[in-house]
């Protein structure tokens, strides 16, 4: 509510926040008994900036639709606020202020495609680097939540990777799916397991051929939109 509401441009601050929690204008015009072109014109700048009595309204009906679909987003976000996670786990963690599509990510990373490459049309709000080998040992459950940031629909990315076995299947025991996967390491052939757990999952999983870490990190925050 606060971002909204400060922001110089709230109408795009409110469709950020309803992409991040993957809300479609027509559900969240129901959830506040108005008209959808009401929320279009709010988006695109063409009505006034609503009141801080409509904006509580609108994230109330964020938090509910969210939570009607099992509450992810919300935890996500509870998570991130609440996370301390160590800086030699999280090598970086950035949230765009526009979205990228994961085609664009896979670019950005040098990747080679391994799994569900016609998903990479989705659009993604950030990313997280970390580092797998302590994410991995290190780790709790409740930790590992904080890696999404401020919404799921992000690219975690993992260095130090020697086949992508092990990030895939932490992936899938947690249960909470990025909107994209990428490994880095020296992988000479990726894990056919971690493979077939992306598949099964739907969600692209990208090898970044990037020669470092270093260099991963650097052209990935001068692609953050």
């Amino acid at each position: 509510a606060g971002d909204i509401s400060t922001s110089n441009d709230p109408g795009s601050a409110i469709r950020q926040w309803r992409k991040k929690f993957e809300i479609k204008q027509k559900t969240l015009a129901e959830k506040l008994d108005i008209s959808p072109s009401v929320i279009s014109d709010y988006e695109s700048g063409r009505r006034n900036s609503p009141g801080t009595g409509i904006i509580k309204k609108i994230v109330r009906a964020f938090l509910e639709a969210d939570e009607e679909k099992g509450g992810q987003v919300t935890r996500a976000f509870a998570n991130r606020f609440g996370a301390h996670l160590p800086p030699e786990i999280i090598l970086d963690m950035q949230e765009f202020e526009k979205p990228m599509s994961g085609k664009e990510l896979a670019n950005a990373v040098d990747g080679k495609i391994l799994a569900n490459e016609d998903s990479l049309n989705r659009n993604l709000f950030g990313y997280t680097v970390i580092d797998s080998l302590k994410a991995v040992l290190e780790l709790t459950s409740e930790d590992f939540m904080g890696l999404y940031g401020l919404t799921t629909e992000r690219a975690l990315i993992f260095t130090k990777v020697s086949t992508g076995r092990s990030p895939l299947v932490a992936i899938k025991v947690r249960g909470i799916i990025p909107g994209t996967i990428v490994l880095h390491g020296k992988i000479k052939e990726a894990d056919s397991l971690g493979v077939k757990i992306a598949e099964i999952l739907k969600v692209p999983l990208i090898l970044s051929k990037k020669p470092t870490a270093e260099k991963l990190l650097e052209d990935l925050q001068k692609s953050v939109p």
